[in-house]
């Protein structure tokens, strides 16, 4: 016995398959659920990807949600602020097409903090504790 765990994107290109062959999306599950058990996917979702590619869409990767958070790496921010450190955070969520919040998350992570209108590196300085006796 194999210990072959499918992916979704190799699911959906099994269902592709069948529906190319001209099977159900019922009998494609059930096909499924017989090869790989517990790892296909529900008979609803079966029937989704079919009505999906009977309307010409074969694209096996996830469609972008409408609410789905846009997702961005440091070095577009990083970018961002090496053409202009006195942006605002609602300046850089606005070219990056993403919520300000997001833009707050990401400098902090980065050890940046705005001074005198300028984003710079934030460096902890080590202090001794001082203790009174």
């Amino acid at each position: 016995m194999s210990n072959f765990v499918p992916n979704k994107v190799f699911l959906r290109g099994v269902r592709l398959h069948y529906f190319n062959m001209k099977k159900k999306a019922a009998e494609s599950h059930r096909i499924l659920v017989e090869v790989y058990g517990v790892h296909a996917l529900a008979e609803r979702k079966c029937q989704k990807w079919f009505a999906r590619f009977k309307s010409g869409n074969f694209d096996l990767e996830d469609d972008e949600q409408p609410g789905q958070p846009k997702k961005f790496e440091n070095h577009e921010l990083e970018t961002l602020l090496d053409q202009d450190l006195s942006q605002t955070q609602e300046e850089l969520a606005k070219s990056l097409s993403i919520v300000q919040q997001t833009i707050s998350d990401r400098l902090k992570a980065m050890g940046m903090i705005r001074k005198v209108g300028h984003w710079v590196q934030y460096e902890l300085k080590p202090r001794t504790p001082i203790f009174h006796v």
